[in-house]
């Protein structure tokens, strides 16, 4: 699911599993960029951040490059970092209910303190900030993408079930002038990632999140790796930085996707993605650049989700923002270009929507459910068997 509990330890520390990022221009106001970073899978009504931790967006710009023929992202070492920290929460006038207050740090050392909850925003010059419960926006079947590993076939059936339907998470959403806030030359490529870091004087990276469903779905699964069958690969993956994987790791990252990649492609009975003479899969540099891309220049889009990835990989000049908002069906956009490669039909899995539909104004999720799943519900269903997913497809 996205990166909703995405390894041992962010099972353990909901506060810090982050479920989704988003990056993608306003649909409400032109020259600004939206934020979004969304933790605490299947969060209860008193479910709140924590303040241990920092919750931070990190960007860079980016340029496309083909050296050496290689489709890719060159990073620049520029940086803009928006940390956010919470403080501990405090009784408010009933028993029951606990205020928390947050604070907004930028790269240049602004300062913004919030309220944790408040549905009127926080604004300051460029800036508008929320942070608190929000229903949760993604969708996926995930039993049927449970049992496509299982059964080695795609299980997608015609109408899926969402297994997110009615959950809450936890949201941080930042809107931001880019002229403001970054500076007239910034972009317009932006590369875009979200982490949670312990707090104190020895920051440890617990999380870190570009593109979704690279953990979950493409390295995740273990029997395919002849190098790393036996490792929960996921821990070491979200503590490294985005931008500037361990030498030490990145051998093993690149033997899980080098399998699993030809997993999917596998799966319809022809290769679309041959590998090569050294058994590299032709994605698995381009996704180990884990970050979402967004271009600020072009205006707001629904479905553009990988458009600009595809672009690269096509030798062609991207045409939307690229990015990712809340409504993009990001299962089907993954699915058709890892299993049908740049040409193939789409592929769906049968859940097209989110249990209510973003909104086009800002904080663009819509409210919380007052009465979501229980989360150790959420957890059982999630740890059924890899049978029994096989054996109820779609």
């Amino acid at each position: 699911m996205a990166d909703h509990f995405s390894g041992p330890r962010a099972i353990s520390d909901p506060a810090s599993d982050i479920t989704d990022v988003y990056a993608f221009p306003s649909p409400e106001r032109p020259g600004r960029l939206v934020l979004v970073l969304d933790v605490f899978p299947a969060a209860a009504p008193t479910s709140l951040f924590s303040d241990a931790l920092s919750y931070r967006f990190r960007l860079r710009p980016v340029t496309a490059t083909t050296i050496g023929g290689t489709p890719a992202f060159a990073v620049d070492a520029d940086e803009y970092i928006f940390d956010f920290s919470f403080s501990a929460p405090v009784p408010a006038d009933g028993p029951d209910t606990m205020l928390q207050a947050g604070t907004c740090t930028t790269s240049s050392g602004v300062q913004i303190s919030f309220e944790v909850g408040r549905e009127k925003p926080t604004e300051t010059p460029g800036l508008r900030i929320f942070a608190g419960a929000r229903m949760d926006p993604f969708f996926i079947d995930l039993t049927a993408v449970q049992a496509t590993e299982a059964l080695e076939q795609l299980a997608f059936g015609r109408e899926g079930t969402n297994a997110l339907d009615g959950m809450n998470v936890l949201s941080i959403v930042l809107e931001l002038d880019i002229a403001t806030v970054l500076g007239d030359d910034t972009g317009p490529l932006l590369a875009v990632v979200g982490e949670t870091v312990t707090s104190g004087g020895h920051p440890v990276r617990l999380e870190r999140m570009g593109r979704p469903e690279i953990k979950n779905v493409i390295i995740q699964g273990k029997k395919f790796d002849p190098v790393n069958r036996d490792l929960e690969i996921r821990d070491l993956y979200n503590a490294e930085d985005a931008f500037n994987l361990s030498r030490d790791y990145v051998g093993a990252y690149q033997a899980r996707l080098n399998a699993n990649l030809a997993f999917f492609d596998r799966l319809e009975g022809k290769a679309d993605w041959p590998l090569d003479d050294q058994g590299v899969h032709p994605l698995t540099e381009l996704l180990l650049a884990d970050f979402l891309v967004v271009d600020t220049s072009k205006p707001f889009c629904d479905g553009s989700y990988l458009e600009i990835e595809r672009a690269v990989l096509a030798g062609r000049p991207h045409t939307t923002c690229g990015g990712r908002s809340p409504d993009d069906d990001i299962v089907d956009t993954l699915y058709t270009l890892l299993v049908g490669g740049l040409e193939g039909q789409r592929i769906s899995d049968g859940v097209d929507r989110p249990t209510r539909p973003a909104t086009r104004s800002f904080p663009y999720l819509v409210r919380p459910n007052p009465d979501p799943p229980d989360r150790m519900t959420v957890l059982a269903a999630l740890s059924a068997p890899p049978e029994e997913a096989a054996s109820s497809p779609g």
